[in-house]
C-alpha cells in the first residue's frame, strides 16, 4: 500500500511577489512629501501664521540654515532608500525560508507516507505520529489539510475482519488487533488535536474532517471542542463499537453529518452541548442499536436533522434537554423498535417536527416534559409503539397532532396538565391517545383542540 497525494502549499505565490524598486521609491517619497506638507500647514494653521518676511538679503545664518536643510533632505532621502531596501531583503528571506520550511515538510510528508505503507503495523504507527506532527509543524493551513486526509485516507481504506480467536487463526488475529491498534491511535489523535482551542499550537478546530464509510469500533473524543467552521463527515460510517463524545462541545457554525451511517453497536453523545448555530444530520441513519445522546443540550439555534432514518433499535436520548430555539427534525423518519426519549426537556421555543414520520412499533417518550414556548408538530403515521406525554405540563407553546391517524399504536397522555400553550388534535383520525380525555376535562380545556367525534358528552 502506498500513498500517492500530490501536496500543495497554502500561501499563495502572489503573497511572496515584491514590487519593483523604482515603484517602491516613487510611493515612498510621493507618501513622504504628503506626510510632510500636512504637518507644515497644520502649523501654519497652530501657529496662526499671517505672512513671510521679505528681505532683500541673504544672510550667514539663512545660508547656513539652507545648507542644513539641505542635507537633511538627502539623509531622509537615503533613510527612505535604505528602507525600502531593508524591507526588500526581509521579504526575500522570508519568501527563501518559506520555500525551505516547505521542502523540508514535502520531505518529512513523503517519509512519513512511507511508513503507512509498511507491513510493519509498528513502523506504521511511527508514521501515524509523524503525519500528526508534520500537521502540528505544518507552515500553512493547507499543508496541515493534507495531512490530515491522509490519515482520514488511512481510517477508509478496506480491512481485514477479526478472523476471531480459533487458534488455527492465531496469526491473523494477532495481525488484526495490531493493525486495529494503528486505527485507534488515529481516532485518539483527532480527537485530541480537535479539542484543542482553535488559533493555539497542534489545534485542528477548523480544518475539515472526512471519515465517510469508515467504521468506528474505538474511542473518539470531541469532549468540550468549538466548532464554528469546516466540515467533519461520518457519512455511511459503521459504529460498531467504542464511543464517539461530543459532551460539552459547541456548534455555532461548521456542519457534522452522519447521513447513512449505521449505529448497530457503541454510543455517540452530545450530552450538554450547545447547539447556537450550524448543522448536525443524522439523515437516513439506521439505527439497530447502541445510543445517540443529547441529554442536557441546550439548542437555541442551528439545525439537527434525523429525516427517513430508521429506528429498528438502540437509543436516542434528549433527556433534560433544552429548546429555546432553533429545529430538531425527524421528517419521514420510520420509528419499527427502539426508544426516542424527551424525558424532562424544557420547550421555550424552536421546533421539534416528526412531519411525514410512521410509528409502526418504537416509543417516543415526552414524560415530566415542559411546554412553555416552541412547537412539537406530529404529522405522522402511528400504526404501533408507543408516544408518551406522561406527567407533562403544558403552560405555553404548541404542540400539533394535525393529520395524524392513530390506527393501533397507543399514544398516552397520563396525568398531563394543561395550563396554555396549544394542542392541537382537531384534524386527527382514529382513536384519541389514552388518558388525554381525562386530562383535558369536561368542559374541555380552551387551550386543546380534538376532533368532533373525540369530544366527550356535555355535563
Amino acid at each position: 500500500m502506498r500513498f500517492n497525494r500530490r501536496q500543495g502549499t497554502s500561501l499563495d505565490d502572489r503573497d511572496l511577489r515584491l514590487s519593483k524598486v523604482g515603484v517602491a521609491l516613487t510611493v515612498t517619497f510621493v507618501t513622504a512629501v504628503l506626510v510632510s506638507g500636512g504637518v507644515f500647514l497644520s502649523l501654519v494653521v497652530l501657529l496662526d501664521f499671517q505672512e513671510i518676511d521679505k528681505t532683500a538679503k541673504l544672510d550667514a545664518k539663512t545660508l547656513f540654515d539652507l545648507v542644513k536643510l539641505s542635507f537633511g533632505v538627502v539623509a531622509g532621502a537615503g533613510a527612505l532608500v535604505a528602507l525600502v531596501v531593508a524591507y526588500r531583503r526581509q521579504r526575500v528571506d522570508e519568501a527563501g525560508a518559506h520555500r525551505e520550511a516547505t521542502r523540508l515538510h514535502t520531505e518529512r510528508f513523503s517519509q512519513a507516507v512511507d511508513k503507512l505503507g509498511s507491513d510493519s503495523p509498528a513502523v506504521r504507527l511511527g508514521g501515524v505520529h509523524a503525519l500528526a506532527g508534520l500537521a502540528d509543524d505544518a507552515p500553512t493551513q493547507a499543508l496541515r489539510q493534507t495531512c490530515i486526509d491522509v490519515l482520514c485516507a488511512y481510517l477508509q481504506l478496506p480491512f481485514t475482519p477479526d478472523p476471531g480467536e480459533d487458534p488455527t487463526h492465531q496469526e491473523e488475529h494477532h495481525r488484526y488487533l495490531a493493525f486495529r491498534k494503528v486505527r485507534h491511535t488515529i481516532l485518539r489523535l483527532i480527537g485530541d488535536h480537535y479539542r484543542r482551542p482553535q488559533g493555539t499550537h497542534r489545534s485542528w478546530q477548523g480544518c475539515d474532517l472526512d471519515l465517510t464509510d469508515v467504521t468506528i469500533d474505538g474511542n473518539l473524543n470531541f469532549d468540550g471542542a468549538v466548532f464554528s467552521g469546516g466540515t467533519m463527515s461520518f457519512d455511511g460510517a459503521v459504529f460498531s463499537g467504542g464511543t464517539m463524545s461530543f459532551d460539552g462541545a459547541v456548534f455555532s457554525g461548521g456542519t457534522v453529518t452522519f447521513d447513512g451511517a449505521v449505529f448497530s453497536g457503541g454510543t455517540v453523545t452530545f450530552d450538554g452541548a450547545v447547539f447556537s448555530g450550524g448543522t448536525v444530520t443524522f439523515d437516513v441513519a439506521t439505527f439497530s442499536g447502541g445510543m445517540v445522546a443529547l441529554d442536557g443540550s441546550t439548542f437555541s439555534g442551528g439545525t439537527v436533522t434525523f429525516d427517513m432514518a430508521t429506528f429498528s433499535g438502540g437509543m436516542v436520548a434528549f433527556d433534560g434537554a433544552r429548546f429555546s430555539g432553533g429545529m430538531v427534525s425527524f421528517g419521514a423518519a420510520l420509528f419499527s423498535g427502539g426508544i426516542v426519549s424527551f424525558g424532562q426537556a424544557v420547550f421555550s421555543g424552536g421546533m421539534v417536527a416528526f412531519s411525514g414520520a410512521m410509528f409502526s412499533g418504537s416509543e417516543v417518550h415526552f414524560d415530566d416534559a415542559t411546554f412553555f414556548g416552541g412547537e412539537v408538530l406530529f404529522a405522522a403515521e402511528y400504526s404501533g409503539g408507543k408516544v408518551a406525554f406522561n406527567s407533562a405540563v403544558f403552560s405555553g407553546g404548541a404542540v400539533g397532532f394535525g393529520a395524524a391517524r392513530f390506527s393501533g399504536s397507543e399514544v398516552q397522555f397520563y396525568a398531563v396538565t394543561f395550563s396554555g400553550g396549544t394542542v392541537d388534535f382537531s384534524h386527527a383520525a382514529g382513536s384519541p391517545p389514552v388518558g388525554l380525555l381525562a386530562a383535558v376535562g369536561n368542559p374541555v380545556s380552551a387551550t386543546v383542540a380534538l376532533p368532533v367525534d373525540w369530544l366527550p358528552p356535555n355535563p
